[in-house]
């Protein structure tokens, strides 16, 4: 049975969103940081391979380790946002908090049962304005969907998930076996949780945030 759609916040979130944009107020999503900073460590000539510019929501698949070198600045903040209890979820949630603790990130976890909390969570988040928000799994997959495209001035990444129509501040980091897109969109085979593995997990947090802070948004890398 489809999941219901937490209504009363939702609405609250789009009529905000909505507000911001008549009022001449809504900003465009900020430039991750490192756009254009020389002192940011240069991304391998494999993470793009022959692709110059990557077009919206595209998939590119980055070589294996060419994002290496690739951190943020001391202070990053990072939110994570986590959804169920399922091994899959607790490999990358702890993928994400092993990458931080390696680094001079800020980062706070939220933790969610269901739609209702993931929205919750989502929106608490994104009242923080972190540098990045950062989504575990496919069970936030359906809730991000909705809100990230109101929230243009935030930067987002989902990894072990994608969004189906991602916009220009949500990137996804996926392989074969995690690339669920949605309720009702998705098949068994996109969603292996065999194939969530402690490696996978930090590979993908590492690519993920490596491709944010170039400026390579709105896009989905894919580990080969």
């Amino acid at each position: 049975m489809p999941r219901s759609r937490p209504l009363p916040l939702l609405v609250t979130a789009l009529s905000v969103a909505a507000g911001l944009t008549l009022s001449g107020c809504a900003t465009a999503a900020p430039a991750p940081v490192g756009t254009g900073d020389a002192s940011l460590h240069p991304l391998g000539a494999g993470f793009l391979g022959s692709v110059t510019t990557p077009t919206p929501e595209a998939t590119i698949d980055p070589k294996p380790g060419s994002w290496n070198g690739v951190e943020p600045p001391a202070g990053y903040e990072v939110v994570l946002i986590t959804a169920g209890d399922d091994a899959a979820t607790k490999t990358l949630a702890s993928g994400v908090t092993q990458w931080a603790g390696r680094r001079d990130v800020v980062l706070t976890t939220l933790t969610a049962t269901g739609d209702d909390e993931v929205q919750t969570q989502l929106l608490r988040a994104i009242e923080k304005s972190p540098d990045l928000i950062v989504g575990a799994g496919a069970g936030v997959v359906d809730v991000f969907s909705l809100i990230t495209a109101q929230s243009l001035h935030q930067q987002f990444l989902v990894v072990g998930a994608e969004l189906p129509e991602p916009t220009g501040n949500a990137t996804s980091v996926v392989w074969q076996g995690a690339s669920f897109r949605g309720t009702g969109i998705s098949t068994d085979d996109d969603r292996v949780p065999s194939s969530v593995t402690p490696a996978r997990a930090a590979d993908a947090v590492s690519a993920g945030v490596a491709s944010v802070l170039h400026g390579l948004t709105g896009i989905v890398l894919h580990l080969g």
